[in-house]
C-alpha cells in the first residue's frame, strides 16, 4: 500500500521546514510521496518547499483554502491511502506502519491523537489529553487525517465551500456514509502557535462559538470572518487559508 501525505501551505516558512525534514530522513521514503499545495505563499515557504528538490511535489493554486488544496493534492496523488497533514505537525516516526496497519484491520479512515508543542503551558495539556476520547468535538485537523482514496473519492472529498471547519464536516460525513474511523493511541506534535499570540481562554472561547456556529449551519465565510476577528489579527489570517481568495486579494 503507497500512501500520498498531502500538505496544505500558506506562508508556513516558520514550520514546513521541520516537517520536511522529518519526511526527508525517513528511513523508507519508498513506501510515500509527498505532495505541497501551496495557495500563494508570499514569503520563503516555496524556496524552503524547493530546496528539497525532487523529494517534494509541489503543486500551486490560485485559491488559498485548505479544503480545495487537499482535494487538488488528493487529485494527483498515486497513493491507495491519503494522508492530510498540516504544516506544524511533527509526526510521528511509525506512522506508515500505523496507518497501514489499520487498513489491513478494515478500518478506512483515522487520526491521532496529539499534543502541543509547548510543554510550560499546563492547560494545554488538557486539550490533547481529550483527543484520545471518540467525541467529535474532540478532533480536528491538526490530528492529521488518514483515509482510503477510494473512500475519499466515494464521499466526495473536502467540500469547498468551508474556507474552515472542513475538518469537521468531512468528519460528519464519514460517519454518515459509516466509514470506518479510529483514533490511533499516539501522539502527534502539533504547534501551539495560536495560544502563544493569544490567551488560552480567549483561544476556547473562541473555538468554542465557531463550532456552534459550523452546528447551526452558518454560512463557512461568516465563520471564517469571526475568528479573525475574535482574535484581533493576532493569529495571522494566512494560518486559516482564506478560501475562495485569489493571493493579491488577501489581507495584508
Amino acid at each position: 500500500m503507497f500512501i500520498s501525505i498531502i500538505i496544505p501551505t500558506l506562508n508556513e516558512e516558520g514550520c514546513i521546514g521541520r516537517l520536511l525534514d522529518q519526511l526527508h530522513r525517513y528511513p523508507d521514503k519508498d513506501n510515500f510521496e509527498t505532495i505541497v499545495v501551496d495557495g500563494g505563499s508570499t514569503d520563503r515557504t516555496k524556496d524552503m518547499i524547493n530546496s528539497f528538490h525532487r523529494e517534494i511535489i509541489l503543486i500551486e493554486t490560485e485559491t488559498s483554502s485548505r479544503a480545495h488544496q487537499m482535494n487538488e493534492g488528493a487529485r494527483l496523488a498515486k497513493g491507495e491511502i491519503l494522508y492530510f497533514v498540516h504544516a506544524d505537525v511533527q509526526l510521528v516516526d511509525s506512522f506508515i506502519d500505523d496507518i497501514k496497519s489499520q487498513i489491513a484491520a478494515g478500518i478506512k479512515s483515522g487520526c491521532y491523537r496529539f499534543k502541543f508543542d509547548n510543554p510550560k503551558n499546563p492547560l494545554l495539556h488538557i486539550n490533547g489529553f481529550f483527543t484520545r476520547f471518540p467525541f467529535k468535538w474532540c478532533r480536528g485537523g491538526d490530528q492529521t487525517l488518514f483515509i482510503t482514496k477510494k473512500e475519499f473519492d466515494r464521499i466526495g472529498g473536502f467540500d469547498e465551500r468551508y474556507v474552515i471547519m472542513e475538518d469537521y464536516e468531512i468528519l460528519d460525513r464519514l460517519e454518515k456514509h459509516q466509514i470506518l474511523f479510529k483514533v490511533i493511541p499516539k501522539s502527534v506534535r502539533v504547534s501551539a502557535r495560536k495560544y502563544n499570540e493569544n490567551s488560552y481562554l480567549k483561544v476556547q472561547l473562541v473555538n468554542l462559538k465557531a463550532m456552534k456556529m459550523y452546528k447551526r449551519g452558518v454560512d463557512p465565510t461568516r465563520i471564517r470572518d469571526y475568528y479573525c476577528q475574535a482574535l484581533n489579527g493576532k493569529y495571522k489570517q494566512d494560518q486559516l487559508f482564506l478560501g475562495n481568495l485569489k493571493p493579491h486579494e488577501r489581507h495584508s
